[in-house]
């Protein structure tokens, strides 16, 4: 039988040995490489092609959000189990809108964990102890967006969808204190653009500015502390 090879994408080399050995008492499955950041996990599943990864959500330079859905947009033949100290609904929500196949709280048990390799790896979908096919996780979708208090949507794929790249860049410069000025100056794009974008941000997040924002994803984990806290002095002083 072919053995599942699988994919370990964390900026922590301690958690990754301790998923390695886990694992390694699996006689199906094949640990094939590491990733201590975003795009190292991208470019590694580029290469090696593995049929599941365990990404953390909470990566240097790409988030796992970003990771999983470039994934998905580079129609990747992987199953993403999306690891996470972050465990809450909106979360969920996200994380599958984006493209997980699976998503398990970073305490999850280890049996529990060789479990859902196993049910991603033949084509299902995980949510906590609970096995769907792609309808039953349409439905599942369904039912968490109204039970997070946006029943009024119109259409449930604008909600809970992970910012575009753009988005998510524009999300960080705003949790480094950047003004809409700065942040186009930075960029390279138009006062209107970044206005614009940041209108976006806020519908989907369901926030009402930019400091709620901000907020939101420092406490979801899209952006790190230290790396907007190594950011802040670099603001360009062409744009004040």
């Amino acid at each position: 039988m072919d053995k599942i090879s699988i994919l370990i994408v964390d900026d922590h080399p301690l958690f990754r040995q301790g998923l390695r050995n886990v694992l390694a008492g699996e006689a199906d499955f094949e640990v094939v490489g590491e990733g201590g950041n975003g795009q190292e996990g991208l470019e590694l599943t580029r290469k090696l092609k593995p049929k599941v990864i365990l990404l953390d959500i909470n990566l240097p330079e790409m988030n796992g959000l970003q990771v999983v859905r470039q994934i998905q947009t580079e129609r990747a033949p992987a199953s993403v189990i999306m690891l996470t100290a972050y465990h809450d609904l909106e979360q969920e929500l996200h994380a599958f809108r984006a493209g997980s196949h699976a998503y398990c709280p970073k305490d999850v048990t280890p049996r529990h964990l060789v479990q859902v390799i196993h049910w991603v790896a033949q084509g299902h979908y995980v949510v906590n102890d609970r096995v769907y096919d792609l309808e039953g996780l349409q439905a599942w979708l369904e039912a968490g967006v109204e039970k997070a208090g946006r029943p009024y949507l119109n259409d449930m794929r604008e909600a809970f969808s992970p910012l575009s790249p753009r988005e998510m860049e524009i999300l960080q410069c705003v949790t480094r204190g950047m003004s809409n000025k700065e942040i186009a100056y930075s960029l390279g794009i138009s006062h209107q653009t970044v206005k614009n974008h940041m209108t976006a941000i806020l519908q989907k997040l369901d926030v009402e500015d930019r400091t709620q924002a901000a907020v939101y994803a420092l406490k979801h984990g899209w952006v790190r502390l230290e790396e907007s806290a190594a950011n802040s002095d670099a603001k360009p002083s062409a744009a004040k």
